[in-house]
């Protein structure tokens, strides 16, 4: 039988695990870290140019992936720019990923404030069962769309506005060159930001319990090189202000300081590989 999981007392580990040396990024890291997706959209454009379209979707979903690890660092603020600046990453994503993810970093930060309440418009997909998420994928962009634009305020709405016209803008040089190449993009991102709600959320929070672990975690090196240190995402909601590069280091120094949360925290990936 599994232990039960402890509840965890957040202020008390700020204070016990050694944390804010991890927190420091240059622009230099920032920059960097825009560069994570640019070989796999190359790679998925030069696939499906020459027809190959699996490993294109492959490829594209690995884009999705690094993109979307780009966009949640814009959202905390961990790239190393300023404000201006990662409000450019955030519209430069919305252009490539499709929607607004001005009206996802609304949405992502009342998530973590809330997480596990009525009010968690993100995180309710980890209290459905898995199939159903499947099916209310395709609704989840659009609600989190609407509840940003209507909860957000007017600059919000400012900069949904901007990342909508740039969405606009590519679909139209899209069907204005008839290009392919760009039509398999705008189709595969359409099809990941319906499986969001599953990969991004549910995933990493189905089974999990609000007032104790609110989020599973990863402890396989392989899983975590694949996955772009993703599935550390219960260090990174006890710890937003630290970079997902550093979440593997934050980790160790988790595990020593509280074993009992590593022992107990569900796994993203189960099994040998947990």
């Amino acid at each position: 039988m599994t232990a039960p999981a402890p509840r965890i007392d957040r202020r008390k580990l700020l204070q016990t695990v050694k944390w804010r040396d991890l927190t420091a990024m240059r622009a230099a890291d920032g920059v960097v870290e825009c560069l994570h997706p640019v070989p796999w959209i190359a790679a998925s454009w030069a696939l499906a140019a020459f027809g190959w379209w699996i490993p294109a979707a492959l490829a594209a979903f690995m884009f999705f992936l690094t993109a979307l690890r780009l966009n949640h660092e814009a959202i905390h603020r961990n790239l190393g720019f300023g404000e201006r600046g990662h409000r450019m990453v955030l519209h430069g994503l919305s252009a490539l990923m499709l929607g607004s993810n001005s009206a996802v970093a609304f949405n992502h930060l009342h998530h973590h404030r809330h997480v596990g309440r009525p009010d968690d418009l993100e995180g309710k997909a980890g209290n459905m069962a898995g199939w159903r998420v499947l099916l209310y994928g395709p609704a989840f962009p659009i609600e989190m769309h609407i509840a940003a634009w209507r909860s957000g305020g007017p600059m919000l709405r400012r900069r949904m506005a901007i990342d909508l016209a740039l969405n606009a803008g590519i679909v139209a040089v899209t069907i204005a060159s008839g290009s392919a190449v760009l039509i398999f993009h705008l189709a595969a991102m359409v099809t990941a930001q319906c499986l969001t709600a599953f990969f991004a959320v549910w995933i990493t929070h189905h089974d999990c319990d609000d007032s104790g672990v609110i989020a599973r975690t990863q402890r396989s090196p392989l899983v975590n090189l694949i996955t772009y240190n993703m599935f550390f995402h219960l260090e990174h909601h006890l710890f937003p202000g630290v970079p997902v590069k550093r979440l593997g280091r934050l980790a160790e120094r988790l595990d020593r300081a509280m074993p009992s949360i590593a022992a107990t925290a569900p796994r993203v990936v189960p099994g040998p590989l947990a």
